[in-house]
């Protein structure tokens, strides 16, 4: 994964007006845990507006999605629920010939509250221009619970000592 590529789509999907959330390995390095990560996950707000924005800036920078999904088919609700119960598919992957070595995956569902989770976003800057919305630690542990895989176990425990550290910083202020 390359840094300038995540910052690419950042800066287009800022630049689109879409909403987003960045979760996953990335999520978890932007609070405090470094880590190998070797993709850009992404929530975005799946209202029809955001969707077609974000296929659009995506595609403009060389993103698409690596099956045949139009933009208007992804923005139909009914279609994404049927792509995950038929295809068990829980994220939509792109590629990029321009950023080979930064695949992107965009969830087909909301695993939180979108605009609950969206108010609590971390925000930070990714280079003196690009800022970046990331999700907060207990709905990044609440995904990673749910995925279960060896590194996920691993990241819970860091991100919960994280959370906790963080707390008692802002107890004793």
């Amino acid at each position: 994964m390359k840094l300038s590529s995540f910052e690419a789509i950042i800066e287009a999907l800022n630049g689109a007006g879409v909403r987003y959330l960045v979760v996953g390995g990335l999520a978890v390095n932007a609070h405090g845990f470094l880590r190998m990560t070797l993709d850009v996950d992404l929530v975005i707000r799946l209202q029809r507006e955001d969707i077609l924005a974000a296929f659009m800036a995506l595609q403009e920078i060389g993103y698409l999605p690596s099956v045949p999904v139009s933009p208007e088919e992804f923005a139909d609700p009914v279609l994404r629920e049927r792509f995950r119960a038929e295809k068990n598919m829980s994220v939509l992957k792109f590629w990029s010939d321009s950023h080979r070595e930064t695949p992107l995956d965009i969830f087909v569902y909301h695993p939180f509250d979108f605009d609950e989770e969206y108010s609590r976003a971390m925000t930070r800057p990714l280079n003196d221009d690009i800022l970046a919305s990331f999700v907060s630690i207990p709905a990044l542990i609440a995904m990673k619970r749910v995925a279960g895989r060896d590194q996920d176990l691993i990241d819970i425990a860091k991100l919960e000592r994280i959370a906790e550290l963080q707390s008692h910083g802002r107890q004793n202020q």
